[in-house]
């Protein structure tokens, strides 16, 4: 698990100003108002609790559903997937995507292809039913597995660094581009409260040295109908 955060090298990294790809919300929904507020003040938020993983299954969480638009064809995945591509691809029969151009801000790398992406939960299911979602039921859970409404919730990654964070939270993986530590923790963050999740205590000590470490960042967040 990740004890301490390299606050020098996040510090260092946000000096940089990396380049970063567009990111297009998903959806344009915005019939409840955000919050905002500081990084370390929404930490404070999010309720300290025990992650239980008993009783858990991927298919608690019925995903990928037909998406905002059910008469496209596409899915949640093949909408996310379009929303975030910076060139976007041809629609094939059946919505197979051909071509395109996509920005993987975790690990910072371009990609060409549909198949080398995945839509990675920002919270991932098992930690969402660690952290609470264990007792919502079926239909919330396929609302949280889907959530189109806003950006933070659903992301489209390289294969290969979505498989590296696995179910892990902030205190056990980070993005492997130490210059989107920042974003990727108030994202985590977002995602949380929007939700009403807990967090346990590894997790609340690292969101909060990460909080020290990006002064300048905020967290923004609608909560989920």
């Amino acid at each position: 698990m990740i004890k301490n955060l390299r606050r020098a090298a996040i510090a260092a990294a946000l000096l940089l100003m990396p380049l970063a790809a567009p990111t297009p919300a998903h959806a344009q929904d915005r019939s409840v108002v955000p919050h905002t507020l500081p990084m370390a003040a929404s930490v404070q938020l999010l309720p300290l609790a025990a992650e239980v993983r008993d009783g858990y299954q991927r298919t608690s969480f019925k995903h990928w559903n037909a998406g905002q638009n059910p008469t496209d064809g596409c899915n949640t995945r093949a909408e996310v997937l379009l929303a975030e591509a910076v060139e976007r691809p041809q629609i094939l029969p059946g919505c197979k995507l051909s071509g395109g151009r996509w920005w993987s801000y975790y690990d910072a790398k371009w990609l060409t292809s549909a198949s080398a992406l995945d839509v990675d939960h920002m919270v991932p299911l098992a930690e969402a039913w660690d952290s609470g979602a264990s007792q919502w039921t079926a239909e919330r859970r396929e609302a949280y597995a889907n959530d189109l409404a806003v950006t933070p919730s659903l992301v489209a990654v390289s294969a290969a660094s979505n498989r590296s964070k696995s179910d892990q939270d902030p205190a056990e993986w980070l993005p492997p581009s130490v210059e989107v530590t920042c974003r990727y923790t108030s994202e985590w963050i977002s995602t949380k409260l929007r939700w009403g999740l807990t967090a346990d205590a590894a997790e609340l000590e690292a969101l909060t040295q990460v909080a020290e470490a990006c002064p300048g960042t905020s967290v923004t967040y609608e909560t989920a109908p």
